[in-house]
């Protein structure tokens, strides 16, 4: 059997999730408000600002691509969790592949939420956005070391049939 318990699991990413909204949620809902995205907070219509939200897509991209590129390899929802982001060899990731991972969250949401919900089903507790950015997650700290050898890869597939 395939040792999956150093993976983070889907409970413990959407813990993460719940806190890193609350944190950006305190800097971009001001930030919201003052760019004129809450005017009419007491009334029952609602406006759009397309300033406020460029301002807290953007907030939210650097917040995770920095902070997930960083020697802490974690956002502050993570850390707290005590999981960390690595690549397939479990090493730290470039803000280029954190970039990728952060907007491949879209897709993963776009489907209905299934990419997200693929952390509780696949071998290495991956979410779609993981697969296509190439990362891992992992409960404390990543495997030490760097290569392939640092993280043992899925068990192989059964020989097709032949006939």
């Amino acid at each position: 059997m395939y040792d999956t318990s150093m993976y983070a699991g889907f409970w413990r990413r959407v813990a993460a999730v719940i806190l890193d909204g609350l944190l950006l949620g305190i800097v971009t809902v001001p930030l919201s408000l003052a760019l004129g995205g809450g005017d009419d907070i007491g009334s029952t219509s609602s406006s759009y600002s397309p300033a406020a939200s460029s301002i807290s897509t953007v907030v939210s991209w650097l917040y995770y691509a920095l902070m997930e590129s960083s020697a802490k390899q974690a956002t502050l929802g993570k850390m707290a969790l005590g999981i960390r982001v690595t690549d397939l060899d479990g090493n730290r990731i470039t803000f280029g592949k954190a970039t990728g991972r952060y907007f491949a969250k879209i897709l993963s949401a776009l489907i209905l939420g299934i990419g997200f919900l693929m952390v509780a089903f696949t071998q290495r507790k991956q979410g779609l956005h993981d697969i296509l950015a190439g990362t891992l997650v992992f409960k404390g700290e990543a495997p030490a070391g760097s290569g392939s050898a640092a993280v043992p890869p899925p068990p192989p597939l059964p020989p097709a049939p032949t006939g």
